[in-house]
């Protein structure tokens, strides 16, 4: 592609024309400076403005008219060097390299069969999830004096911590309720205040585990000083009406149907994993074309730098520990692979079917976002309007459950009705 240096010039004229009347220089009056006098002073910087959009222009012009969907950004190569270009001196001719999104025929999706997993809340579940709203819901009475305590209990304690006699960085603490067997503390801290009354002290001998995320105190024994200050045993409330109320609920008939709508949320969500899994298998099945390589390798480089990350912080899974890097490039390089060619079916499946998203839904997402950052939700707003890229990633899974929402509704799916165990063991598989 190519713009004569001429038509660049007379853009440059123009432009110098546009803001000739806002220009103050010291020796001038407001808009009485020099034409020649501004082309010296900003004529380059101007140009350089001038032949970004050209390119920017022509490039968006040339996809247009070709009609092609780049994949991504396109690579611009200018064939004089810039400064020419800027100075006047050379033609702006660029060569564009874009690569292209993939031709290809979606696959029926009314063919489609899939089969949806379904569990339903049982009266267990009901029980079991009533129990531990109870057990969340203890209330600690100090016990008679001298009684000691016993697992379950909560003591009130001060402690000073101590490596070779020396006081650490967090190693002291007062007031400090600690229920016994919750573990909370180090590993041996708790279980060696079973038996203590209020007013008792003793010393607290544990060792830091390896893994401990304070390098300094990695695998180091410590003793710490415990002064008892009380000894609270706990009460656990009935499950009745009284502790419905407390909670903020009619009775405990309302209770119990939120518990209830809670455990259903939670295995429609589960299932709602399988069957979009169990769609994205089947549409991988059914497609099988070129993709786009910078798509794969930007996908793949994203999958591998978190990789890295947990390689660094010590958090691999038990799958992938012993593998060597050569297997896992291997690995999820065909993962990369799925996920783009999943991305790109999605994506012309939702184009043809006209699946929008909209505003409402934008917002309901930015809002969503903005909340897992108190007070700071100013800023999140403000950053994601400022930033097409960001705002885009947060419209992405918007689009994409949309589209499987499309073709759930026209796929031929099934149900079978399964454990709330059985629907776990497909969604962690």
């Amino acid at each position: 592609m190519s713009v004569p240096a001429s038509e660049l010039a007379a853009r440059l004229s123009a432009k110098i024309d546009e803001i000739r009347p806002r220009v103050q220089l010291k020796g001038f009056r407001p808009g009485k400076v020099p034409v020649a006098h501004i082309r010296k002073m900003y004529g380059r910087s101007l140009m350089g403005e001038i032949v970004e959009a050209a390119v920017q222009e022509t490039s968006q012009k040339t996809l247009e008219d070709k009609e092609l969907r780049p994949a991504a950004q396109p690579t611009i190569r200018l064939e004089a060097s810039a400064d020419s270009v800027v100075s006047g001196e050379a033609d702006l001719e660029f060569h564009m390299a874009v690569e292209v999104m993939p031709d290809f025929e979606p696959a029926d999706v009314s063919g489609l069969k899939v089969e949806r997993l379904v569990a339903q809340a049982t009266e267990d579940e009901i029980a079991e999830a009533l129990g531990r709203i109870a057990e969340g819901s203890k209330s600690y009475d100090p016990r008679a004096e001298g009684e000691a305590s016993v697992k379950g209990d909560a003591v009130v304690i001060d402690f000073v911590g101590r490596i070779d006699g020396e006081t650490f960085e967090g190693g002291s603490a007062e007031g400090q309720t600690l229920v016994l067997g919750e573990g909370r503390f180090i590993e041996g801290f708790e279980d060696q205040l079973v038996g203590v009354r209020g007013g008792d002290k003793v010393d607290v001998s544990v060792t830091f585990p390896e893994a401990y995320p304070v390098e300094t105190l990695k695998g180091r024994p410590a003793v710490f000083e415990v002064t008892v200050r009380e000894v609270k045993s706990a009460t656990t409330p009935e499950i009745d009406d009284a502790l419905a109320v407390s909670l903020g609920l009619s009775d405990l008939a309302a209770l119990r149907e939120a518990v209830k709508a809670q455990i259903e949320r939670e295995l429609g969500g589960a299932s709602r994993q399988q069957v979009k899994r169990s769609l994205l298998d089947a549409l991988d099945e059914r497609h099988d074309f070129e993709l786009p390589p910078m798509m794969v390798k930007a996908e793949f480089d994203q999958i591998w730098a978190q990789l890295e990350q947990e390689k660094a912080g010590g958090r691999l899974s038990e799958e992938d520990k012993d593998k060597s890097d050569e297997e896992l490039r291997g690995e999820y390089q065909k993962i990369a692979q799925r996920r783009v060619r999943l991305g790109l079916v999605l994506a012309e499946i939702g184009r043809r079917a006209n699946v929008e998203i909209t505003n409402e839904e934008v917002v309901g997402a930015l809002r969503q976002e903005a909340a897992r950052y108190p007070g700071q939700e100013k800023q999140v707003v403000e950053f994601y309007r400022n930033n097409p890229n960001a705002l885009a990633q947060l419209r992405a899974p918007i689009y994409e459950e949309k589209v499987v929402d499309y073709i759930l509704s026209r796929a031929d799916v099934s149900e079978r009705a399964v454990t709330r165990e059985e629907l776990m063991k497909e969604v962690g598989e």
